[in-house]
């Protein structure tokens, strides 16, 4: 495997996070979640995530798991990209049916103001030991990229 340090392929990305290649390769194309590290451009190039991109993967998968609509995912996604710069992890989500509130600190923010239904809360730091977890446990030899406090990165 010939990859920088620090970054993950399609295919191990996919398989970290837990989604098919081919909803992978979907995200991309349709500017959900881009790989910062490196786009496939053209046929032989490989597309290569950071562990942020991980994190946010893992973010529309679960989601998507609570059932919000892929429309309302790119919503919340937008705010998220131009409203939390840093941490992602350190905030929360609150998924009620169709609406989804961002939780940070004493704030809450209604991301796409329609819906009801029961309150789930998605805490973001979880989604983190999640990517974690995978990333050992699939890839030990890639351990090390797996962020401590001391190593994290915004």
């Amino acid at each position: 495997m010939n990859q920088a340090p620090g970054t993950f392929s399609g295919t191990q990305a996919a398989d970290i996070v837990g989604i098919s290649y081919r909803q992978l390769d979907y995200w991309a194309r349709t500017d959900l979640v881009r790989p910062s590290v490196s786009e496939a451009k053209g046929s032989g190039s490989r597309r290569h995530y950071s562990y942020r991109n991980l994190l946010e993967l893992r973010m529309v998968k679960s989601l998507l798991d609570a059932g919000i609509r892929l429309e309302s995912v790119r919503e919340v996604f937008a705010y998220l990209r131009h409203h939390v710069e840093h941490d992602i992890t350190s905030a929360h989500i609150v998924i009620d049916g169709s609406s989804v509130v961002l939780c940070q600190g004493d704030d809450l923010i209604d991301v796409v103001r329609k819906g009801q239904g029961v309150l789930n809360l998605l805490p973001l730091a979880h989604v983190k030991d999640q990517v974690d977890g995978q990333i050992v446990a699939l890839y030990p030899d890639l351990a090390e990229q797996v962020e401590t406090p001391a190593r994290r990165v915004g």
